[in-house]
């Protein structure tokens, strides 16, 4: 099975390292990225010849159709163009989330795939872990009874959000996407899978509190490397990026903020980057905490809390049921029997995927699930369908607007909106 590869940032990097782990399922044949290095560098990495490395998804799509998929991995507001029109070249899609930045366009591009009649997954990658085929296993066999409600919660990380979102390219709403868009769609989307109903209605709370210029400390200066408080701030870039360098990290978050990881590479990003700005005094406005109430469809209901104020930690799920509680946190679930009352812990099995890859896991498993559909042409594979993905989508949009206007809303399909 042959990939094109469209936008050759961490993600399409990522993408890219399982397809070159699994060459006896597919290569990647083409990519496109405007960045000169970060296209070279992919296509070096895949063997792509100049000729078929474009800088552009326009000139990709100019040519004739030149593998079986695939993979958007752009930025979020630019996912709907170069997936509509690959998608009516005939190209299998894989999609990054958020899908789009507006329901619209959200809407657009699953029409758009639909009638196109290719296969279609969105990187909703924490469907695709093990631990969740775990727990998604023992709700399913009703080992809770009927759920009646869930508590569940994104720890983001204290270091994690001050670099994607508040120095990072996910740091404005109007450039990239709201944060619960863009970091929590994925949550949202699980926990619908979980339940296995649909969410109707939702209400939600959250600010931008803290990371605020009115916050800076006294006598802060606006870069870190300048700063005479720095060596007692939470939110140190030197210590983030230089204490992970010096302990052999060259990955991400490193590479994100500089080509060159050295240490002298590094330290010039944060001298003169946007990665080494005081987390006080940078341009963003997305929240640093949120909370989301839903109902699902027969009354069972969930909150949902996204924070940066906590380690870096996996997430933390809570089901209530009428005949168990569970109780899990990525690596393990705990299961407490009201008949019998036993407590029995369940470890997440590793069914082949490293469970120490990102996303738990969930990026092997959406590369594998994906690559089988196209393989077979069977799309059962996929586990988030182009309505499903667009449902989960405006079930996120609608949170947005009940944060925003201190509302309950309803969540309908965009036809009805």
């Amino acid at each position: 099975m042959t990939f094109a590869v469209v936008g050759a940032g961490q993600r399409g990097f990522g993408y890219g390292g399982w397809i070159a782990g699994h060459p006896d399922r597919g290569r990647v044949v083409a990519v496109a990225e405007p960045r000169a290095y970060q296209r070279e560098e992919l296509a070096r990495r895949h063997g792509v010849p100049p000729e078929r490395a474009f800088g552009s998804w326009q000139e990709l799509a100019a040519a004739p159709r030149l593998a079986d998929a695939a993979i958007v991995t752009t930025q979020d507001s630019d996912h709907v163009g170069p997936a509509i029109t690959l998608a009516d070249n005939g190209y299998h899609l894989m999609v990054e989330k958020p899908l789009a930045p507006t329901e619209a366009e959200c809407a657009e591009l699953v029409a758009a795939v639909v009638e196109a009649g290719v296969l279609f997954a969105v990187c909703h990658v924490l469907r695709y872990r093990p631990y969740t085929r775990l727990v998604k296993g023992l709700v399913d066999a009703g080992r809770i009874g009927d759920v009646m409600s869930v508590q569940h919660l994104e720890p983001v990380g204290h270091w994690h959000y001050a670099h994607s979102y508040v120095r990072g390219n996910w740091r404005r709403s109007d450039t990239a996407s709201f944060m619960l868009l863009a970091k929590s769609g994925h949550d949202i989307d699980w926990l619908r899978h979980i339940v296995g109903r649909p969410i109707e209605r939702v209400s939600s709370f959250g600010s931008l509190s803290h990371f605020r210029r009115s916050n800076q400390p006294a006598g802060a200066a606006d870069r870190c490397v300048s700063c005479a408080v720095e060596p007692d701030c939470a939110y140190s870039a030197p210590r983030l990026y230089l204490g992970m360098l010096r302990a052999g990290r060259t990955g991400w978050p490193v590479s994100v903020i500089t080509d060159d990881v050295s240490e002298s590479g590094v330290a010039a990003a944060l001298r003169d980057g946007p990665y080494g700005r005081c987390v006080y005094a940078c341009d963003n406005d997305v929240v640093d905490h949120q909370v989301v109430a839903l109902e699902f469809g027969g009354g069972v209901t969930g909150t949902f809390t996204m924070t940066a104020f906590t380690p870096h930690l996996d997430r933390h799920t809570q089901l209530f049921g009428t005949r168990g509680y569970l109780d899990g946190d990525g690596e393990r679930v705990t299961l407490h029997d009201f008949v019998t009352g036993e407590v029995s812990t369940h470890e997440v099995p590793s069914a082949g995927h490293d469970a120490d890859a990102t996303h738990g896991g969930g990026d092997a498993g959406l590369l594998d699930a994906f690559t089988t559909a196209v393989a077979t042409g069977d799309p059962a594979h996929i586990l988030s369908g182009p309505a499903e993905s667009l449902e989960s989508h405006l079930a996120v949009f609608a949170a947005e607007r009940a944060r925003l206007s201190g509302t309950v809303e309803q969540v309908h399909d965009f036809g009805q909106r």
